[in-house]
């Protein structure tokens, strides 16, 4: 497989999209916040002393998700079209997942992924107080649609 974010010197680039066809694009990511029932239950009962921790944290991931490019160096500025985060509580873990769409020349995991990243980043900085060996695991890209690349489904999800 060629890497097409290195130019003919070796160096990192910003790949050329402009010959590439403005197609419909989708992404979705999943990640976990893991905590203890304690800090999952003031989450639940919305007692969390800096506010309604999944309502920052929705925010935060659709905010980082317009600005991927500018958190991760060879993005491309991007014209999103809907994204949507969604969350699942269960006893000890916060399960965060995205979605991602627009219509483009270059697809949307990274958006998806960074969008996850930062709403699991705003759980752990809202509940830190109360626990501080929360664990932010299995950040990964679920599904995605659109470009050459065609369709990619995670296997274990």
């Amino acid at each position: 497989m060629e890497l097409t974010h290195f130019n003919t010197e070796g160096r990192a680039h910003m790949v050329d999209v402009s010959e590439k066809a403005i197609t419909f694009r989708a992404a979705r990511a999943a990640g976990q916040v893991q905590m203890n029932a304690a800090t999952m239950a003031k989450i639940r009962e919305g007692t969390v002393g800096k506010g309604d921790v999944l309502a920052v944290a929705q925010v935060a991931g659709i905010m980082a998700a317009k600005r991927t490019s500018e958190l991760i160096p060879m993005c491309h500025p991007i014209l999103l079209t809907g994204v949507e985060l969604h969350f699942r509580l269960e006893e000890t873990a916060l399960h965060i997942f995205s979605e991602v769409r627009c219509k483009g020349e270059t697809g949307v995991e990274m958006e998806a992924l960074t969008a996850v990243s930062a709403a699991a980043l705003t759980v752990y900085d809202m509940c830190k107080a109360i626990q501080r060996d929360m664990k932010i695991t299995d950040i990964h890209l679920l599904f995605k649609e659109g470009g050459k690349s065609g369709v990619f489904t995670a296997e274990d999800d």
